[in-house]
Parts: structure tokens; sequence; C-alpha cells
């Protein structure tokens, strides 16, 4: 699985880049047959390369609340920048507003996050917005270390200023796909993939904590497998109603083949034994999600409130990949232990396949008031095309 995070690979797919902001453009509506991993239905975010969407809602920016704020990585020649967008229509059309260019992502961009702090931390006030990326190039050269760079906007995304480097690999393998939370006493936690325990662990899962996003302590196993052959990774971190903090991540490796595991944790800092696996995410008839899967959740007015999972590609019990494989979200009555339903998809990817782009690390984001579910996902524009981010809105499954 370290193929589908290759710098050189994401760098190849960034030829024939325009960092202009094109006006969308629907695709798969034309009788044309869309092409493989490409988008069935769907409307493009921006022209050229677009990856690794994510998506906000803004809860703590005062008049700005209720504003969408998306995150893509893009790149200008080989040069990875974060490109931020803002929607003010419910998912209907985004606009270009920002750009995050990290100094060291000459030498590597993936993995991007965004995050709006929900309290105060340090000097960093209640609805700033935070983006991290893993940045540097883990290969080629024995001395260059990947780095975590944590940047700050206080406009809802139009200027960035970098406040820290979170974490630096303590070695030349990489540090995948940060995530942030800030824990109930106020701390900021980030949590990222971390190969750098080779050989007594593939990868791991670890987590450092800073108290004003300046100093951070050093990184730690939050999962870290017996079998030193499994690579837990992609962690996404979710709040609950009652509190919890709820994680969800993949299990690469011998039989998992990068299946969807969730585990619980009452601050988002002391989490279940690191050796334990977690709670598999599966309907009652074993239909499961494996590779890039991502979790949401919201509030539809029950105790526990409503889950939403997706990821790229959906097999059945038998490990057989099954037909609504890119169309398909997967919908829990708040408690993820217990069995998920399936539920179709607003964007569909036409037969993704193991591969950093077919509906790689796709997101969602529900819109309760009006009864809607914005996803954003990733596909080739077109046989040999770059691959960019696809939106749509959809009904929320009941």
């Amino acid at each position: 699985m370290v193929l589908r995070r290759s710098f050189t690979v994401l760098a190849l797919a960034a030829l024939t880049l325009t960092t202009a902001v094109a006006p969308a453009t629907a695709v798969g509506a034309g009788g044309a047959e869309p092409p493989p991993g490409g988008a069935v239905n769907g409307t493009r975010l921006m022209e050229g390369t677009s990856l690794y969407p994510r998506a906000i809602r803004l809860e703590h920016s005062g008049r700005a609340n209720g504003t969408i704020v998306v995150s893509t990585v893009t790149f200008d020649g080989d040069t990875g920048h974060g490109a931020i967008f803002t929607n003010t229509d419910d998912g209907r059309s985004f606009e270009r507003v920002g750009t995050v260019s990290d100094p060291g992502a000459a030498q590597g961009l993936c993995c991007s996050t965004l995050f709006e702090l929900p309290r105060k931390v340090g000097d960093l006030p209640k609805g700033t917005l935070l983006w991290s990326a893993s940045v540097g190039q883990q290969q080629d050269e024995a001395t260059r270390r990947m780095t975590l760079p944590v940047w700050a906007s206080r406009d809802q995304g139009r200027t960035w200023e970098h406040v820290s480097t979170a974490a630096t690999a303590s070695g030349v393998k990489g540090l995948w796909e940060p995530e942030f939370a800030v824990s109930p006493d106020g701390e900021l936690v980030l949590y990222v993939s971390d190969e750098n325990q080779q050989p007594t662990h593939s990868q791991t899962i670890v987590q450092a904590t800073s108290p004003d996003g300046v100093t951070w302590s050093p990184l730690e196993n939050v999962i870290a497998l017996a079998d030193p052959g499994l690579r837990p990774g992609m962690p996404v971190v979710r709040r609950l109603p009652d509190g919890a903090y709820l994680m969800s991540y993949e299990v690469c490796g011998p039989v998992q083949d990068c299946r969807h595991y969730t585990r619980r944790s009452a601050d988002g800092i002391a989490w279940q034994p690191v050796t334990e696996i977690g709670s598999p995410v599966a309907t009652a008839d074993g239909t499961h999600f494996r590779h890039t899967p991502n979790i949401s959740w919201y509030d539809d007015g029950t105790r526990d409130g409503r889950l939403l999972g997706v990821g790229q590609m959906l097999y059945g019990a038998d490990g057989g990949v099954l037909p609504g494989s890119g169309s398909t979200i997967m919908t829990n009555e708040g408690v993820p232990e217990d069995p998920w339903t399936t539920a179709g998809a607003p964007v569909s990817i036409l037969d993704p396949w193991n591969n950093y782009c077919p509906n790689y690390s796709p997101t969602l984001l529900a819109l309760p008031e009006r009864g809607e579910l914005l996803e954003l996902s990733t596909g080739y524009e077109s046989e040999g095309g770059s691959c960019t981010t696809y939106f749509a809105v959809a009904a929320l499954p009941d």
C-alpha cells in the first residue's frame, strides 16, 4: 500500500495543471461513456489536478457560520499547494479563495487536512482554521525527513500563516494523513500514520498534543498492532454527541486488506489498548469498505445522532467487489459497533480500483436543515487525464 501514497505518482498526475478556477462543469451528462475511474455524476471542482478533498461547515466563526470550506491538494508544475474553496449556497458551487504554500512542498505534498477550532487554543482564537499535510519527499535522500506543518487562517481560508511544525519523521519513511481534534481540556491533538517504526511495525497511528499549537509533544502510538505486516492508517476523528471521540481508520496488510475500523476515546487522547484492532465497520451481511475510509456525524434529532461512512471500494463478506462500489455510502444510528446499512452516494465514481485517484478518501458533509448530503470525491477526467475532484448534493438517506 506504499505505492498509492507515492509523491512521485502524485507529482506525475499534476502535468497540465492550471491553478485558475474554471466555472464548474458537469460531467457524465453528455452521452459519452465515462472513463474508467471517472465520475458518472458530479460537478468538477476545478480544472486540473485536485486530490484528497476535505470539507467542513463553519460553526464557530460568527457571521461566517454556515459557510462550507473545502481544501484539496493541487500542483503548480511539481510543487504542491493547498487549494481552499468556499461555498454559501449549500454545496451547489465553489469559489477558490485561498492557497496554502508551504516551502517544503517543493519536495512533495500529500494528504492535507482542514479543521476549525471549536475553542481558543493558545493565541489562536475560536473559529481559526488549521491546515496540515504530509510535506517533503520521503524518497531518494537518506537525510531528508517528512514534516507536518501547521498553518492557520483567521479569515475563513483567505490568508494563511505558518504556526509551527507539529512533527518531523524520525526516519526516512512517511508521516501520512494528519488529522486534528481538540480535547475537552483544550489540548490540540494531531493524529497521523507513521511508517518510521519499521521493521517492528510496517505502520502505526500516532498522536502529538499541544497546549497552544506552537509547542508539541513527541509522537506516541495510538494503534500499533502485534503483526508487523499490518498497517493501521488514515485516521479521522469526530466528536460524538455524548462527548466521546470516534476514530475511523483502515487496517492494511495481510488478511485485513485495508478494511474499515473504529475505536472510541473519552478525551481524544487516551484510547483503547494500542494492540487492539478495533470495531469493524460493516453491515449485518458483512458488506464493508476497503481502502481510504472516511466518517462523518450529524445531529438528526436523536440522542446519538447519525454516522455516515464512505470508502474507496465496496466489498461483500466473501471478499468480492460489489456492484455498488464507488456509488455507495453507509449509515449508522450513532452506535458504530452496531451493524451499518448501505445507501446511495451523491457522487458516483465508475469502477474505482486500488489506485491513488478514483474515489480515494472521499468526504461527506451533512446539511441536515435541508435534508441533504454533500460529497466530494476524486476521479480521472479522461483516459490518461488528470485526477480531479467532483462534488454533488443528494438527499440524506433515511
